[in-house]
């Protein structure tokens, strides 16, 4: 590895993962493309898509966990909803992950794209009043979050990715979670997710070493600063600039598949 390549993976980890930290997702809907097309670009190896998703899923895992702990405190994480959600999206990946291996590519790129089209629709439903809740009176209808974890679990199990950008618009718009305590629950939720494909890619070799390691040193730094801004970008940015996000990766995927 020269200077170069290593200062390029460094930051597409840390972009990748200060948006992550900033907005509560997982951040793989940004760094799979950054890693698949920008080493080319600089005339740097070009990774394939197995290194990718191997190094994305790594990448998460760690991102998520740098996330949560910069919003320990303050009551943002909601350990009810992080239980029933997390467990349920955790045995929905499995099971999504395991049934994957049943469908053709182009089934699992439809799945994926109707997904992410359904949350780009949600994100774009008003939300008034949801952040003058106060955080300790927040509720929602627990095995409703679990029964749409458990969803969301399948479809990003089948598509192998964490979720988080599913997960948000649902906390949101069905559960009413106020932004600040979506954002930081969906990290822990989307820790718990990204577990399973994180020690499948590694016991399957899908996972370049020192690429990896560079993408973990530029998470766990980044991530934190992400949070930490996201606790100060007032609360209708952050709703506008996930729509946004999430929206381009819904056509990015259409595209794709049209």
């Amino acid at each position: 590895m020269d200077l170069g390549f290593i200062i390029t993976i460094f930051l597409i980890g840390f972009i990748g993962s200060y948006i992550s930290g900033m907005l509560g997702i997982g951040g793989s809907i940004i760094k799979y493309p950054m890693l698949l097309y920008i080493p080319p670009l600089f005339g740097l190896a070009a990774f394939s898509a197995h290194e990718v998703s191997g190094i994305s899923a790594v990448q998460v895992f760690f991102a998520t966990i740098g996330g949560v702990w910069a919003y320990r405190k303050g009551g943002f994480l909601n350990k009810k909803l992080i239980i029933y959600m997390g467990a349920s999206i955790l045995v929905g990946s499995f099971i999504g992950g395991f049934g994957s291996k049943l469908m053709s590519e182009g089934g699992i790129n439809i799945i994926y794209g109707i997904l992410a089209l359904i949350a780009a629709v949600m994100m774009f439903i008003p939300k008034k009043g949801l952040d003058d809740i106060p955080l300790d009176q927040v509720t929602f209808n627990k095995w409703l979050a679990a029964v749409l974890a458990f969803i969301v679990g399948i479809g990003s199990g089948i598509v192998g990715a964490a979720g988080a950008f599913l997960l948000v618009p649902i906390m949101l718009v069905v559960l009413k979670i106020p932004t600040r305590m979506t954002i930081a629950s969906s990290l822990a939720i989307t820790f718990i997710s990204s577990i399973g494909a994180t020690v499948g890619k590694i016991s399957t070799g899908q996972v370049e070493f020192w690429p990896s390691v560079i993408m973990v040193i530029a998470s766990l730094i980044a991530s934190p600063l992400g949070a930490i801004a996201g606790k100060k970008v007032n609360t209708k940015i952050l709703q506008v600039v996930l729509a946004l996000l999430i929206l381009a990766t819904a056509i990015k995927i259409w595209m794709d598949i049209l």
